[in-house]
């Protein structure tokens, strides 16, 4: 992996050329060896290549968009390509008619110039956290390739293709975590906005209450570039913020239980890290977040609001979906008209009561998943991969409900199981985290591979 600011620069010093990116990407996909085939369901040789050699005539005229021009970056198989139909990683769609324009996150990537590689993988429909697809195949995580172990989800091949160097950035989406968990496991960064901030028109949903349109990326200033495109903002230099005098809290409820050893002693080294450099690290009360399992006991908004949306096709193809993702969202059957507008009543009255306990610091954080990646054949059956999905999203699901944005950065060493560090910013401060992040992963992540 390279950051984007290296190869942009490496593009305007005439180092390298977006033709040569994108042929190197495209045979690290077609590699036998690798995981394209698994990471991606749709690959755009041609069209890739005749954008990059399109790209490289327009930087010899000194016309370059945006500091992502030229680099190639995957899109998640749930976002709209026009004239193609949008699969959600299921083949339940294939019959479904074409989207008739490119979803305006997609258009926006194309206009600041970026080369797009392909559609990658993911849990179909976007319901899961472990990162399997009973359809397309599964991608497995970069560590620990002799076992075969989760990639996380559900944007896996999103996380893959960056991982391996099949894209510099990919396209994800989170509703529950489905862009940090991946890329928490997978030893990247992950980038959750506040939703309101990138317009998910043209993006397959999961629950509209909920859902983010966010990158994955080798570092923070790579998902702040990326995310500034996706929202239709000039991309600017990000500045880190000092670490002398910075406040972050750690919440003493839900999310630092059932840490397995490696995660707990990664997310404490970084803690100690950061405190020697001069953060202020609290431990704080926060006990509205010892509520969210029970609040979440049927899955929340997301199955409430998928079963909305798939109820019918469930009922004539059923059978068509994977077992464990029907499962899932069958279980908003058992919502009533009332649980649902309970479920907005408590979701207001808690965002209340967060904004005021996180008011005094700069940032709230906590291990992005409390347990490091499982092997791929400990979540076959479908009590395990539900068991293992709750674990991965219970951190990650915080932020969505709180309606915040949230970013993922490795803590781990080099050479180690992958271990995210997630940082919390409040509703709309998503410039502000990631100037914050920036500086946290200069002190506690690993340099890139």
């Amino acid at each position: 992996m390279r950051s984007l600011a290296d190869l942009a620069d490496d593009l305007a010093a005439g180092r390298t050329t977006s033709q040569a990116l994108t042929e190197a990407a495209l045979a690290r996909i077609a590699d036998p060896t690798g995981e394209g085939e698994r990471a991606f369901v749709k690959v755009y040789h041609k069209s890739a290549l005749d954008s990059a050699k399109a790209s490289d005539r327009a930087r010899e005229n000194n016309l370059v968009p945006s500091p992502l021009a030229g680099i190639p970056v995957s899109i998640k198989d749930l976002c709209d390509v026009a004239g193609e139909v949008t699969l959600a990683g299921s083949i339940v769609r294939r019959d479904a008619a074409p989207a008739t324009q490119d979803a305006p996150v997609l258009a926006r990537l194309r206009a600041a110039g970026a080369i797009i590689i392909g559609r990658t993988n993911m849990v179909e429909f976007a319901m899961g956290t472990p990162g399997t697809n009973a359809h397309y195949g599964t991608p497995k995580n970069p560590w620990d390739r002799d076992t075969g172990r989760i990639p996380g989800g559900s944007t896996s091949g999103g996380a893959v293709s960056v991982s391996d160097g099949m894209a510099a950035a990919a396209l994800g989406t989170d509703t529950a975590g489905s862009v940090r968990v991946p890329a928490a496991l997978c030893g990247l960064s992950g980038f959750k906005p506040t939703a309101r901030r990138v317009v998910a028109a043209g993006i397959f949903p999961l629950a509209r209450s909920l859902d983010s349109v966010g990158p994955l990326a080798p570092t923070t200033a790579c998902c702040a570039l990326v995310d500034a495109v996706f929202a239709g903002e000039t991309p600017r230099d990000l500045r880190p913020r000092p670490l002398q005098g910075l406040r972050l809290a750690v919440p003493k409820h839900l999310v630092l239980d059932d840490m397995d050893d490696v995660v707990g002693g990664a997310f404490q080294a970084a803690l100690r890290k950061l405190s020697a450099a001069g953060v202020q690290v609290t431990e704080i009360d926060f006990a509205d977040l010892a509520r969210l399992p029970a609040i979440n006991r049927i899955g929340g908004f997301s199955t409430a609001e998928a079963y909305a949306l798939h109820r019918e096709t469930l009922a004539r193809a059923g059978d068509r979906y994977d077992p464990n993702v029907a499962g899932r969202i069958q279980m908003g059957d058992a919502w009533s008209a009332a649980d649902y507008l309970d479920l907005i009543d408590i979701r207001a009255e808690m965002i209340a009561s967060a904004n005021a306990v996180t008011a005094p610091y700069d940032a709230i954080v906590m291990p992005t998943s409390p347990v490091v990646a499982c092997a791929i054949a400990d979540v076959a059956e479908s009590a395990a991969w539900l068991d293992v999905g709750r674990l991965l999203l219970r951190n990650n699901i915080v932020a969505n409900f709180l309606d915040r944005c949230a970013l993922t950065l490795p803590c781990h060493r080099q050479g180690e199981a992958p271990v995210g560090f997630m940082l919390m910013g409040e509703t709309m401060g998503d410039r502000p985290l990631l100037e914050i992040g920036s500086a946290v992963e200069a002190c506690i992540s690993p340099p890139l591979p």
